[in-house]
């Protein structure tokens, strides 16, 4: 009876206990996505592929004209998906759930629209350029302050 105790034991105590750390999500670059005509965005390195027409339509109010966009796109050391466009005024960062990107947070970052937006690592934060406007720092949370050593 004991020995049959043993599997079962190391059974249950391995479904939730064991967790790999640390890790580190980040994507060194940011990745350029094309949108094609049914508006699924995809980058083959990252091996990620979404449907962008609701982020569009958040966005712009159009989903129809979608493939004359591009997404900007990284991922922090959590994580988290930043996303942004040319003519955007919000980051949108996003979590990864089952089947889907789920939106956790949108950091607005222009009254205008982006110009030339342009995603960095910058640990902790994702650096966002936009032309020669002063760099942004992101985190989860939103815009934030290089904090000073």
């Amino acid at each position: 009876m004991a020995l049959l105790s043993i599997p079962v034991a190391l059974a249950l105590t391995g479904c939730g206990g064991l967790a790999l750390r640390p890790a580190d999500f980040g994507w060194p670059v940011e990745s350029v996505l094309s949108i094609d005509s049914n508006g699924m965005a995809e980058d083959d390195r990252y091996n990620i592929i979404f449907n962008a027409k609701p982020l569009l339509f958040a966005e712009t109010g159009d989903s129809v004209n979608v493939s004359k966009h591009s997404l900007r796109m990284i991922r922090d050391k959590e994580g988290y998906y930043f996303i942004t466009a040319v003519g955007f005024k919000n980051v949108y960062v996003f979590a990864s759930a089952e089947g889907a990107l789920v939106i956790h947070n949108i950091i607005a970052v222009s009254e205008k629209g982006l110009e030339a937006p342009a995603f960095n690592q910058r640990p902790p934060f994702v650096q966002l350029l936009n032309g020669k406007e002063k760099a942004k720092l992101l985190n989860l949370d939103g815009v934030q302050e290089r904090v000073k050593k």
